[in-house]
This record gives C-alpha cells, structure tokens and sequence, in this order.
C-alpha cells in the first residue's frame, strides 16, 4: 500500500516536472500576444479619470477570465476529437494577426494625420464618462476573447502531442498567467502617472531628485504605451508568421535557408497585408 502512495507521488512529480518544462516554451510561443494584449489594454484603461482607471481595469480582468473560461473547454474537446480543427483555427488567427499588424503599420504611414482630436474624459458629463467607460470595457473585452483565442490555441498547439493530462494544466496554466500578468503590468502602468502627480505634490515647489523622478513618470506614460504599441505590432507579425512557417512544410522550406525571425518576420508581413487588402477590396465593393 505504501509503496503504491510512493508510486503515485512519483508519477504526480513527474508530470508536474513536464507541466513546469512545457509551459515555458508554452509560455514563450505566446509571449507576441501578450506583448500586444499588454499594449491594447494600456490604452484602454488609461484616458479615465484616476478613480475610475482602476474600477475599469478590473471589469476587464473578470471579463477576461470569462473568456478563458468559456474558450478553454472548447478547445480541450477540439484537441482531443478534432485536433486539424487546432491547426485550422491557428492559420486562421494568424490571418487575424497578420492583419492587425499590417493595418496597424498601414495607419502609421499614411494615416497619421488624419486622426482628429478626441474629446478628453474631463470636458463630458458624468452619464457621458459612464457610456464611454462601457464602450471601452465591451471593445477591450471583445479584443481580449480573440487574442485568448490565439493564447489558449498557440499553446495547444505546442503540447498538441502531449497527452490529454498534461495539456490541461499547461494551458490553463497558461492562460491564468496571461491575465494575470497581462492586467497586473496595465495595473501598474496606469497609476504611474498618478505616483509621479504625487511624487511632486510631496515635493513642494523645490527642484530636487524626487520632484525629477515624478516629472519622468508622468512624462513616461504615453512613451511606453507608445512602446508597447510598437513592440506589440512586430510581435503579432512574429507570431502570425510563425504560425505559417510550422504548419505549413511549403512555406517553411521556402524560408528554411533565412534566420528564423527574419523568414517568421517576412511571412507575417506579406500575410498581413494581404489579407489588409482584401478587406479593403471588399469594404469598397461594399461602398459601390
């Protein structure tokens, strides 16, 4: 009887020593949407007035972890009863992340300029800050269900030969860090501004170290985003050609001769605007 505790507590420390090894490279093939998931949610829980920043990036944790909740079962019967359907859903993300790139690039080239002023949270009225703040939250947690689409799926997608036993706890495992440390690091970006306000307040009106350091942070804010913002477009195209050079034997040969990032980078990039025009093909079709 002891021995066959003994035995079990074995087998558990073995399958918890696969589970740690595996989510680290789980955790490093969806490290590109996590930079831009980061990004995106920057921006939208920041622009609220301080008291709300907070309120509004805990509604879209909860609506995150719902997220997760509702795609992890899904895609655990779909590995287990209709694995291709994995390989299909990721070509498909890869697309939508190419895409995103893409237009994301596309806008900064030619349409900075044309961005009009936006009305600041202070000029509108309290119903008006209520309805704008629920726009947000729903537009933030509807970005959030298709990037965890692609977290839970890519990370599927490297235990795809594991057994059932450990996929579930490395992408779960997976999917918890995610908005976990996704909405932490947007936790602490949004107060930075807030911290450097009151760095200068306790300061006074001396010039000093502190008084410095507060200006940064403030300061700071936008260039980060701006930052992650960056970080996060090259990343989606990272991941989105990824995607392609290891699922597809055609693409990958194609590629095999250039560094890895470079080959993912240049796949990424033509898929993207591929698809950035077709949609615009057909949005104008749509107009006519």
């Amino acid at each position: 009887m002891a021995s066959g505790f003994f035995a079990l507590l074995d087998d558990i420390a073995l399958l918890m020593d696969d589970v740690a090894a595996i989510s680290k490279v789980a955790t490093k093939k969806t490290a590109g949407i996590l930079a831009d998931d980061l990004a995106v949610n920057a921006e939208k829980a920041s622009g609220f007035v301080s008291t709300r920043e907070l309120p509004v990036l805990w509604k879209i944790t909860k609506g995150s972890f719902l997220n997760k909740i509702i795609i992890l079962p899904i895609a655990f019967l779909l590995s287990a009863f209709l694995p291709i359907a994995i390989v299909i859903i990721l070509l498909c993300g890869g697309v939508f992340l190419g895409y995103e790139g893409a237009e994301k690039i596309h806008e900064f080239l030619f349409h900075r300029k044309d961005k009009k002023l936006k009305t600041k949270p202070t000029e509108l009225s309290e119903s008006e800050l209520m309805v704008l703040e629920k726009k947000k939250i729903k537009s933030a947690i509807l970005i959030d269900f298709i990037l965890s689409v692609e977290i839970i799926i890519i990370a599927i997608g490297t235990v795809i030969e594991q057994p059932i036993e450990v996929q579930i706890p490395v992408v779960s495992l997976v999917a918890f860090l995610a908005t976990v440390g996704v909405y932490g690091v947007v936790a602490l970006l949004v107060r930075m501004d807030d911290l450097g306000f009151k760095i200068i307040t306790l300061s006074g009106n001396k010039t000093n170290l502190a008084k410095s350091f507060g200006i940064g942070l403030v300061k700071s804010l936008p260039i980060v985003i701006r930052v992650l913002a960056f970080v996060g477009t090259f990343a989606m195209l990272l991941v989105s050609g990824g995607i392609f050079v290891h699922n597809i034997h055609f693409i990958h040969d194609l590629f095999a001769s250039l560094p890895s990032l470079l080959g993912e980078f240049i796949v990424g990039t033509v898929v993207g605007f591929i698809a950035l025009l077709v949609v615009k093909l057909i949005m104008k079709l749509k107009k006519k």
